[in-house]
């Protein structure tokens, strides 16, 4: 307010509050308020929910394919136990777990079905994700015993057809060599653990065996595909990964969950910029919406405006009485939309929710989002550029008639009164 005089303040003011001589110069105004509130609570409300999902599809990630993975050009390697005592000796990394990823049919009752296997060791793979948390049945440390046991998602459980306690078939691409050629090896499983990730390519698609079992069926008995490692901070594993390279065997390649699922969080990253673009445009809209209202509030106050002239006021002192009374427009709709942006961005989840429970339909689907939730997450970076946008434009949208407004004659604008 330092910029505007106290005389200026007293005018513009009063202006806003005063009663419009045309009922549609006021009905303009309003309409410019409500839509830049809208503007805004739309542009803050998206942001946060793909801010959300961003996250959410993050955690999710990294809580079943781990935060880095240590692995070489083969696929091979035989002393995983001194490669992760070797990696621990980064003060980053908290703690290692060995893996085998392999591909496989699945079949249960004529039904067939594809999937990732992945062989762990159930002592060590809690200490690297959180696959333990997300089982609904069953249990997870059933892998270590010495029975062929299987723990798969509920989507791909569904599908199937299949419960605890029934045994499912793996057929494997590589085949044994028989007398009649290449015949595909099968091996049957017992179900002892459904996990629910709430993502469904990992719920249809993932299956967890045990370390030992996952060496025979791929016939690699004395090795592991590689090491996944768990660090102190997901977002410097770039930096982590650069310090690995440097302690390890140059054999060996090292991968993080971000350059595993870089084309995705690219994609998000593109998307919110174009988002971001796209609905500011309707807060432009809206914002340039003031300069109708204070070109026609400008033309109802012509004799006023000769009026203060001839009294002393500069046109400096006119020019900012309008640029007040737009401001102040463009502040009220700016501060109303972020408040309804902000509440509408914390209980959009519930809301979402709410209507799906009323209408009985599914409007966030797992097959089509991943998740099958709808999270959100406001960012103040991202409600301090929405703001900052919001205003900057409503100021902008006051310079043309707020000119106009100065440049009239007194004269000539007292001729006709």
């Amino acid at each position: 307010m330092i910029l505007f005089s106290k005389f200026e303040l007293m005018v513009g003011l009063r202006y806003l509050r005063a009663k419009q001589k045309n009922s549609f110069v006021s009905f303009i105004s309003l309409v410019s308020i409500i839509g830049i509130a809208l503007g805004v609570a739309a542009l803050i409300t998206v942001l946060s929910v793909m801010n959300g999902f961003q996250k959410e599809i993050r955690n999710k990630m990294i809580g079943v394919t781990a935060h880095m993975q240590i692995t070489s050009a083969s696929n091979s390697i035989s002393d995983w136990q001194a490669l992760g005592k070797l990696a621990l000796q980064n003060k980053n990394i908290l703690n290692y777990a060995p893996y085998i990823d392999g591909q496989a049919l699945v079949s249960f009752d004529g039904s067939v079905s594809g999937a990732l296997i992945r062989g762990v060791d159930a002592t060590y793979e809690p200490k690297v994700d959180d696959i333990t948390q997300a089982i609904i049945a069953g249990s997870f440390a059933s892998l270590n015993q010495e029975s062929f046991n299987i723990v798969i998602g509920k989507d791909l459980a569904h599908q199937l057809g299949a419960g605890i306690g029934d045994k499912i078939t793996l057929i494997t691409p590589d085949g044994n060599v028989s007398p009649v050629g290449m015949t595909p090896r099968l091996k049957q499983f017992t179900i002892t653990g459904l996990f629910d990730t709430h993502m469904q390519q990992y719920d249809s698609g993932l299956i967890f065996i045990g370390l030992k079992q996952a060496q025979i069926l791929f016939k690699v008995p004395d090795s592991v595909t590689g090491v996944r490692l768990k660090v102190n901070d997901v977002l410097q594993t770039q930096s982590i990964k650069e310090q690995l390279y440097a302690a390890l065997p140059g054999d060996l390649i090292v991968q993080d969950w971000m350059s595993q699922n870089q084309n995705y969080f690219s994609a998000v990253a593109l998307e919110k910029k174009m988002m971001f673009v796209i609905l500011s445009l309707i807060i432009a809209v809206a914002a340039f919406n003031l300069v109708s209202t204070l070109v026609m509030t400008v033309n109802d106050k012509k004799a006023d405006i000769a009026i203060l002239r001839t009294m002393g006021a500069s046109q400096t002192n006119i020019m900012k009485i309008f640029m007040l009374q737009g401001g102040v427009s463009g502040i009220i709709g700016t501060l109303s939309g972020t408040i309804l942006g902000v509440l509408l961005a914390y209980f959009i989840g519930d809301i979402v929710h709410g209507i799906e429970l009323i209408t009985h339909t599914k409007l966030i689907s797992g097959d089509v989002y991943m998740i099958d939730y709808l999270p959100s997450q406001v960012e103040f970076s991202d409600v301090f550029s929405i703001f900052s946008v919001s205003i900057l434009l409503s100021i902008l949208a006051t310079i043309y008639p707020s000119r106009s407004a100065a440049k009239i004659n007194p004269a000539e604008a007292l001729r006709y009164e």
